[in-house]
């Protein structure tokens, strides 16, 4: 009977200490700096996102956030040092569909698991793609786009900047959906593949807004469509691939994790304090300016999000046969 009693004390002991550890761990975070890292080099629009963030994070977190931007390894870089991080919220991720979702597909082995490895905090924002062409394709909507490349199966030409990357997934989908047939062009970032779409080389590429607007507004290229389901806000009077293609959808989301194992909360005090930033009059400013709109989710709708984005791009992957170089 003592025995019993003995045994009965203890896990009432280590229960509490368990339940308790979850208060603690939020009175006390953060305890030092919190490092943000983002897989992509310093000044374009996912580093502007990641510092507005960090920068605004900092005085309710009552300490720095630092940027440490890693790029390589098509983003393995980064995230590998926050998959093997201590999960106590002083480590954050700044990820793409990029590094969490196609290349896992199209890897075959990665250093990280997604869903084993991250615990999502919100969807940060949303980056609705556009379909440009060179100025010299002598069509202006995405049915026009169909029809020509119907007629002409495999004479257009598309780029991308990434294989397996949003807008080479994007281009398949569509291509499997409408039945046309056009090649992929690879390059190594928009600036040389928008040199070729002005020059006529390629005809073809879903891009960002901001990546190509100045190009659109001096007419060297055409503006076809945006891929979201509705009209984007800047360019209201562009029509939607979905207005032609039931159900079309290519957007691109910035989200921020922290490891698995860190505790609920630190993670519901670091999406709320995120949620609070991301619907400020400021923030929406600021992204409108750079053509990306806030977005903010609860954990719990990224990772379903995510999962069912899992299973849509490994259907285009395997029905277009794409691998890795």
């Amino acid at each position: 009977m003592k025995l019993l009693l003995t045994i009965a004390t203890q896990t009432l002991a280590l229960t509490a200490s368990i339940v308790l550890t979850g208060p603690a761990a939020a009175q006390t975070y953060p305890s030092r700096p919190v490092r943000m890292l983002i897989p992509y080099t310093p000044g374009g629009p996912t580093d502007f996102v990641g510092r507005a963030i960090a920068q605004r994070l900092q005085k309710p977190l009552g300490q720095q956030v630092i940027v440490d931007n890693r790029p390589g390894g098509g983003g393995v870089i980064a995230t590998e040092i926050v998959a093997k991080a201590n999960p106590d919220g002083h480590t954050l991720l700044f990820a793409t569909p990029g590094q969490l979702i196609t290349l896992p597909l199209l890897a075959n082995k990665l250093p990280y698991d997604t869903f084993r490895d991250f615990m999502p905090l919100t969807k940060l924002v949303d980056t609705p793609q556009v379909l440009v062409a060179t100025a010299k394709l002598p069509v202006n909507t995405v049915a026009e786009l169909i029809s020509y490349a119907k007629q002409r199966p495999g004479q257009l030409n598309y780029a991308s900047v990434q294989t397996g990357g949003t807008g080479h997934l994007g281009m398949e989908l569509l291509k499997q959906i409408a039945g046309i047939d056009m090649l992929h062009v690879a390059y190594k970032g928009t600036a040389p593949a928008m040199t070729d779409i002005i020059s006529g080389r390629v005809q073809l590429m879903f891009s960002s807004l901001p990546s190509v607007q100045a190009h659109v507004q001096a007419g060297r290229v055409k503006l076809l469509a945006t891929a979201a389901r509705q009209r984007t806000d800047a360019i209201k009077d562009v029509p939607t691939v979905s207005e032609t293609i039931k159900g079309y959808d290519l957007v691109t989301w910035y989200g921020l994790f922290v490891p698995r194992k860190t505790p609920a909360v630190i993670v519901s005090a670091l999406h709320r304090e995120l949620v609070t930033l991301l619907t400020s009059a400021e923030i929406a400013q600021l992204f409108q300016s750079q053509g990306v709109e806030p977005a903010h989710t609860t954990p719990q709708e990224l990772e379903a999000l995510m999962r069912s984005e899992t299973e849509r791009w490994r259907k285009v992957i395997h029905a277009a046969g794409i691998r890795l170089e």
